[in-house]
This record gives structure tokens, C-alpha cells and sequence, in this order.
């Protein structure tokens, strides 16, 4: 049985303007080559990309209003090249999982998704926290190790291990998968 996949862009979006944020940002940058790739090989296979960010207290506002908020913050010159298209699906998180408060899994069930691939930061949180509650989901779940990134290597390297020994998820890097 084929499953139907989505491609999840986590927290991309962002300022780093946070405690840990200029560290983050350098280990950020390694991973936007990797994520924009397969986003590109994702969208020639008509699987749908979806941001899931956090909101930054901007509880009214739209995509573009997060956006351009981040894009005063440290994050800019990442969320110009890793920017979402009009037809990508944006949701707003107030928490760690990208399940958690959102109306994800209401879209996943209208798009008919049964795995999801994981990108983004923090590795360690929101990717690992959304990872385990996808698990919980019965989602299928892929993590390209190559596009997801934390604070340090230690923690990034903790929260794989984590999802190595408790959650059963692909990580082929993204380089590898195919649709």
C-alpha cells in the first residue's frame, strides 16, 4: 500500500532573536540548503508542503505579518531562501508540537496524509515533540537528518537518539528519499 505523504517545514520562520538564538541560527544554516531541495523534489511529486511556525504573540495576523516580523529579526537571510509559495499551507503553532493547538491533523485528514516528513528547528523540541506526537498518530514518519538542526550537536544528537530507540522513523538523508 502507497502512502500519501506531506512535507513539514518546522519553525523556519523565525527571528533567533532568543537565548541560544545566535546558535541556532549557525547551525540553522547548514540544513536550508537541504529542506529547499526536497521541497523542490517534493512539490514535482505533488506532495504538499506545509509550514508549521510559531506564532510570536501575533494571534491576529496573517503569514505574511509573521513573516515579515521574523524578517527583522536575525532569521532574514534564512527566510529569504527558504520562503513559502502561494500554494504551501501555513499553520500557526502556539507550542512545541506542531500538533498541539493546531488544525494540522484536520488538514493531514482532508489531504489524505498517512506519513509525514519532518524538517526544521529545533530539532531537539519542536521536530522531536511533533515527531512523537505523530508517532502516537500512527503517522509514518521520515526525519532527513540534513534538514533538521538545534541549539548544539549534543542536543540535536540527543533528540535523534531519542527518536532512533523510541519513535520509528526513516532517516535517510534527504538527498536519498524518494517519492
Amino acid at each position: 500500500m502507497s502512502s500519501k505523504k506531506a512535507l513539514l517545514i518546522i519553525d523556519m520562520i523565525n527571528t533567533f532573536d532568543f537565548d541560544g538564538g545566535e546558535e541556532l541560527l549557525s547551525n540553522t544554516k547548514s540544513i536550508v540548503d537541504p529542506i529547499r531541495k526536497l521541497k523542490n523534489k517534493a512539490k514535482k511529486a505533488d506532495i504538499p508542503v506545509i509550514y508549521v511556525n510559531d506564532n510570536y504573540g501575533l494571534w491576529q495576523d496573517n503569514m505574511n505579518d509573521i513573516i515579515e516580523v521574523c524578517k527583522k529579526g536575525k532569521g532574514r537571510s534564512i527566510i529569504e531562501k527558504i520562503h513559502p509559495d502561494e500554494d504551501d499551507y501555513f499553520i500557526v503553532k502556539p507550542k512545541h508540537s506542531c500538533f498541539f493547538g493546531t488544525q494540522l491533523e484536520i488538514l493531514l485528514h482532508q489531504l489524505d496524509v498517512d506519513h509525514l516528513i519532518l524538517t526544521g528547528i529545533a530539532g531537539d523540541i519542536c521536530v522531536l515533540f511533533t515527531a512523537n506526537d505523530a508517532y502516537l498518530r500512527e503517522y509514518g514518519l521520515s526525519i532527513p537528518l540534513d534538514c533538521m538542526a538545534s541549539e548544539t550537536k549534543e542536543d540535536n544528537d540527543s533528540a535523534v537518539h531519542i527518536i532512533e530507540k523510541t519513535i520509528d522513523a526513516d532517516l535517510t538523508r534527504s538527498s536519498e528519499m524518494e517519492f
